[in-house]
């Protein structure tokens, strides 16, 4: 039987848009990257599947791999599109394909053959990986792949930057071109004011390069974690806070826990319960600095003794004249 084509590989149909073979791969990836995989070919799965993206997402690299599918003779070296192309079953076509084609004298007599040659009897356009539209060779020192992850940070860390380490299963092209992955410890500086879904790039972190080219890069995309009564909109910080009736109806000081640090703050009189007070600079300092909103909650306290008890009573004579919306 056939071995997959990149296209079963990752799950999609020969038409896909870029837009579904990104969302398949990054399926595939959460699904079998050997950091949260417990299947005993994870590794083996994932490079496959990193081999086979890196291909279907380049324009250039799959109209290529698209002819050599179309190529009478790619059945028999399977979805390789990237092995040797003398081993078979990773080779857009095989050695033996080239001697059935040419004949072993000539190809290896000194008549030879011309590249040329090959290339009009297997397809012209993709047979082999490397090869230009135009019948050579390109050059096979190309670039590794960006890769993409997620980094969870303090909304502390984001009001005075930090320093965070992280563990990555990163890809590492060996030798022989196969891909293994390596546990790598990263140091990261979280830059002050960064703001959620930001990216961070870490250059030359990514995927390995093919012959000898340059890694890919590390993109980070931060995600802020906050306590509950918090929310973030841009650089504008919200946080709920709660307040006594009386603080709220009598507009007095307190001191509230902040991102930004302790601060006083005074409630304006007869502040109503879900009313925000602006503090100005104190959201997130990024290069326009957000605002800060507390949004009041007002709580009515417990009544667990008997002068509690008094005093509400009180409060309900003073207030008996006092028409309430309902």
């Amino acid at each position: 039987m056939a071995e997959k084509n990149y296209y079963d590989i990752l799950g999609v149909k020969k038409d896909a848009t870029d837009a579904e073979i990104k969302k398949k791969y990054r399926k595939l990836v959460r699904q079998y990257h050997p950091d949260v995989s417990n299947a005993p070919d994870a590794d083996n799965k994932i490079a496959e599947i990193n081999n086979a993206y890196e291909t279907i997402r380049d324009k250039d690299k799959r109209a290529e791999y698209d002819a050599m599918l179309n190529n009478p003779f790619a059945g028999q070296g399977g979805g390789g599109f990237g092995g040797s192309s003398a081993g078979g079953a990773q080779g857009g076509f095989r050695w033996e394909d080239i001697k059935d084609q040419f004949g072993e004298g000539q190809a290896y007599g000194d008549g030879g053959f011309r590249f040329d040659d090959i290339f009009s009897a297997f397809g012209g356009g993709g047979g082999a990986r490397g090869q230009s539209q135009q019948g050579g060779f390109r050059s096979q020192n190309s670039q590794g792949q960006d890769q993409h992850a997620e980094i969870t940070v303090d909304l502390s860390s984001v009001y005075s930057g930090d320093d965070y380490s992280i563990k990555l299963n990163v890809p590492v092209r060996q030798p022989n071109g196969s891909v293994d992955y390596e546990n790598k410890t990263l140091k990261i500086k979280i830059p002050k004011g960064i703001t959620d879904g930001k990216q961070i790039r870490l250059a030359g972190q990514g995927a390995a390069g093919i012959g000898g080219g340059k890694n890919g890069d590390l993109f980070l995309k931060v995600k802020i974690r906050h306590a509950d009564n918090i929310r973030i909109e841009g650089a504008d910080v919200y946080q709920t806070v709660n307040v006594a009736p009386w603080e709220a109806a009598l507009g007095e000081k307190i001191n509230v826990s902040t991102p930004a640090g302790t601060l006083g703050v005074t409630i304006p009189k007869n502040s109503k319960s879900g009313s925000n007070l602006r503090l100005r600079g104190k959201g997130i300092p990024a290069k326009q600095a957000g605002d800060l909103y507390l949004t009041l909650n007002i709580v009515n306290p417990d009544i667990s003794s008997e002068s509690a008890t008094k005093a509400y009573e009180q409060l309900k004579e003073a207030f008996a004249e006092t028409n309430i919306s309902r």
